[in-house]
């Protein structure tokens, strides 16, 4: 029998919340909080989510225009409550940040610089270790944790696999194949699922729409 123990590659709902609880004890808690929130509601490839320009978000319209790499599908996606209450958050500090009045980056680091993969790397890894999860966290989790969190909300394979931005399907059937909750109606009679939903808390404590 292998010995080998298949490690998880995305973060639950309560890891994510507890992730950003963790957050606000530290330095730059706006800015890191509003990075990992959106990095997992946006599904984003970290490289994805450091390239986000001020531009690319629309407060008043609630929307954010995501471009997606590795020839993936650009699209625009809605924000939540909660991502704009932290992004408004995230902007009334940044303007103290060095030469942010000259830059377009929507996340800086403290030296006025884009922030870089090594640093936001060594920011969720840090920090799951400081909030004791279960898992070291990176972070591409991020991405598959929205994946799992739309299959698990009932979401249709195609339309994650839109929110995405995948070329190909098959990596997006990864996240509707492991969700067990497709099959719990198949030996009830008229049944009908109730679906999970993604935490209304986690994304937003006031919105409940």
């Amino acid at each position: 029998m292998s010995n080998i123990i298949m490690k998880r590659k995305y973060l639950t709902h309560s890891e994510i919340e507890i992730l950003l609880k963790e957050l606000e004890k530290h330095p730059h808690a706006e800015r890191n909080t509003c990075m990992i929130f959106m990095g997992f509601i946006h599904g984003f490839r970290v490289s994805e989510l450091l390239g986000l320009k001020l531009s690319d978000v629309d407060l008043e319209e609630k929307k954010l225009r995501v471009e997606r790499l590795k020839n993936g599908f650009s699209t625009v996606h809605p924000m939540v409550t909660r991502e704009i209450q932290l992004i408004r958050q995230w902007l009334s500090l940044r303007q103290r940040y060095k030469n942010s009045d000259q830059s377009d980056w929507l996340f800086l680091s403290r030296t006025g610089a884009r922030m870089s993969r090594q640093q936001f790397y060594k920011i969720i890894r840090q920090t799951s270790i400081k909030a004791n999860l279960a898992v070291c966290a990176n972070p591409h989790m991020l991405r598959h944790s929205c994946g799992y969190a739309l299959a698990d909300n009932g979401v249709d394979t195609r339309l994650i696999q839109d929110y995405l931005g995948h070329r190909n399907i098959r990596h997006t059937v990864r996240y509707t194949a492991s969700n067990a909750g497709r099959f719990e109606t198949i030996w009830q009679e008229n049944g009908k699922r109730k679906l999970s939903t993604i935490s209304t808390k986690l994304l937003t404590e006031d919105d409940k729409t």
